[in-house]
């Protein structure tokens, strides 16, 4: 599961970073190294306007079921939908329509895992996880856009979860599917509907190849808590190696 990730970069830098075509949000987005559930985020997308153009947007973390038609319960519900499993995105009620037809990237700087009691660090220990040559994170994402009783409408996004590959899996049992460059057209296309094409877009050879990771301080635990500095590498007790 990814619970947090970071993301300090400006539009502008992103729309560079993923070749933005189209529409951008009318001002940046705070730098937070400490992305929570319901967070503004940023995706990338098919432009709304255009589809042969990608475009930057915002919205907030977590998807909200399409059925739900109460705005506490939806608010509440965005916790619990932050991330969607790659092996049943195409079968969940939440995440199915959101998954044949508006398909997203999440540009993530890094993102943070808690050590599970099957790895081989201390349990809970959180660490950060980044690309190697310091690159932003495409994540595979879903998102979908849910209209409130009042009219209000809320658009929402969730990240899309693979099992562990590598030495990630020493940490944590799950992490992000990680969309390659020649792909990203494919997978943003709204006309593109059939399900084993879209899944097959999911499966990359060696998807951790490009990921460092290495223990930070437990202060990223608390969302009060932020800024670069959560990054900071910390060293864990002899016993415990990093790859």
């Amino acid at each position: 599961m990814c619970g947090r990730y970071a993301q300090s970069a400006d539009m502008r830098e992103l729309m560079e970073s993923f070749e933005v075509t189209g529409a951008s949000p009318t001002q940046s987005l705070p730098a937070n190294w400490n992305i929570a559930p319901t967070n503004p985020i940023y995706i990338v997308r098919a432009d709304q306007s255009d589809a042969s153009k990608t475009e930057l947007a915002t919205l907030s973390w977590g998807l909200i079921g399409p059925w739900l038609t109460n705005i506490q319960e939806a608010r509440a519900s965005q916790s619990r939908a932050i991330n969607a499993r790659s092996e049943s995105i195409h079968e969940k009620p939440t995440f199915r329509s959101a998954f044949r037809s508006t398909r997203c990237l999440i540009p993530a700087q890094g993102y943070y895992e808690w050590a599970t009691a099957l790895g081989k660090f201390a349990p809970k220990q959180p660490f950060y996880i980044h690309a190697k040559d310091g690159e932003q994170l495409s994540i595979a994402g879903i998102w979908s856009s849910w209209r409130a009783p009042s009219g209000e409408v809320i658009q929402s996004a969730s990240i899309i979860t693979q099992e562990a590959q590598a030495e990630l899996a020493d940490i944590h049992s799950r992490m992000p599917v990680f969309m390659p460059r020649d792909r990203w057209q494919q997978w943003l296309d709204p006309s593109n509907n059939d399900l084993e094409q879209i899944k097959s877009l999911m499966q990359v050879d060696f998807p951790a190849s490009n990921l460092q990771a290495y223990p930070v301080s437990r202060a990223v635990n608390s969302v009060s808590n932020n800024g670069k500095k959560l990054t900071i590498e910390i060293a864990l007790g002899a016993p415990e190696t990093l790859f």
